[in-house]
């Protein structure tokens, strides 16, 4: 599961390669995004727009019904369409060179950078969502869908 990506693609070629429209969206080179920056999402409508990278899911409030503002960065495939949490989400895109795992224990753990072998651009499935922050402000959010590794990813 992504908890880090990297995105090194110009915003011309990722809207070539995706078929969709950049809308003005213009993004620097960047090595290590991070959940809750805003990423490049590429939804049905085929434009390329910017999304803060993590769901909070609309309605879950706690035992004392205050809202719960938990953040969901990436939703299993086996499950996302089976989850209240999820009810009423849109699907997208989110294009990217590549992503970071780590191994190894608490405090020395290794960073993998993990990539297509023949260097291509690749994308993540995700899901969006909208969330109305205290005061009203609306922000497009996304979260990225995961499932277990193929033999490639694994090996």
């Amino acid at each position: 599961m992504p908890g880090r990506f990297y995105l090194e693609t110009p915003v011309v070629k990722i809207a070539s390669w995706m078929g969709a429209a950049s809308s003005g969206v213009n993004d620097p080179v960047r090595c290590n995004i991070a959940p809750g920056q805003e990423i490049i999402v590429c939804g049905p409508d085929r434009v390329l727009r910017h999304m803060r990278w993590g769901v909070i899911p609309v309605g879950r409030v706690n035992a004392r019904g205050r809202p719960v503002l938990e953040t969901i960065v990436n939703a299993r495939s086996e499950t996302v369409f089976g989850k209240s949490a999820y009810v009423g989400v849109g699907r997208a895109l989110v294009p990217c060179d590549g992503w970071y795992e780590w191994t190894g224990a608490v405090r020395l753990k290794t960073a993998w950078r993990i990539r297509r072998r023949d260097g291509e651009m690749m994308a993540f499935a995700a899901i969006t969502d909208e969330w109305t922050a205290p005061g009203g402000r609306v922000v497009p959010q996304v979260a990225t869908v995961t499932c277990e590794p193929n033999r490639d990813v694994r090996d």
